[in-house]
């Protein structure tokens, strides 16, 4: 999964993407509205992290934009303003959760894994697939109960696939969610790491639709 953060406090903005980096997220990061703006209607993330009281243009303008230009990427408004007024405001741009600062990094984390969750349909932290269970609040693969060690970058393909189960997805939309913007992206690199799942996992729920992409397959 593929995430941005807008925030200007340097120093917040370094621990927020570090945290999420560690939860096994690529993270792309922005220090002022104007930079955010772009990279949300330019990228295509899977989850936004948001301050509202950003430098050249405010968060909520940005966010604004985002929903007019018909960018549907849930976005979590971090702030440090709590009046009700300010939520509603939010929320009515088309804010999908908020948090107040100060605030854990832990809870940050678990509303962004609900968000990724429900954006995919899923209402719970584990997603079945047959055989396979992916833990999304641990971090882990299970194969029939068995767990399974993955690389970073393997885990990140088969919990897009898997968020996404059902749904063929390309090559080119793995690797633009699977790497930040400055990676050099080769969608080659995908099919490597296709192989070695489908070794490591002994089961094959990942299928070839030749052409097209990879889907998941949940009768395997």
């Amino acid at each position: 999964m593929r995430l941005l953060v807008v925030e200007d406090d340097a120093s917040l903005n370094r621990q927020i993407v570090a945290a999420l980096e560690d939860s096994g997220y690529v993270v792309d990061k922005a220090f002022d509205g104007e930079e955010g703006q772009f990279l949300g209607e330019t990228e295509p993330y899977d989850c936004v992290i948001l301050d509202l009281g950003l430098p050249k243009t405010d968060g909520v303008s940005v966010l604004s934009a985002w929903r007019r230009a018909g960018r549907t990427m849930p976005v979590l408004i971090l702030t440090a303003r709590d009046r009700w007024s300010d939520k509603v405001q939010g929320f009515d741009a088309g804010a999908d959760d908020y948090v107040t600062k100060p605030f854990h990094v832990e809870e940050l984390l678990a509303r962004v894994r609900a968000l990724l969750r429900r954006a995919a349909g899923h209402a719970t932290s584990e997603i079945v697939c047959g055989p396979v269970t992916l833990d999304t609040r641990a971090g882990r693969v299970l194969v029939e109960d068995r767990p399974v060690k993955l690389t970073s970058h393997e885990y990140r393909l088969l919990a897009y696939l898997i968020h996404h189960k059902g749904r063929i997805v390309s090559r080119a939309e793995l690797t633009e969610h699977l790497y930040d913007q400055d990676f050099d992206r080769d969608s080659n690199t995908i099919e490597v790491f296709v192989g070695r799942l489908r070794k490591k996992l002994g089961v094959d729920v990942i299928k070839t639709m030749r052409g097209l992409g990879y889907v998941i397959d949940e009768s395997a």
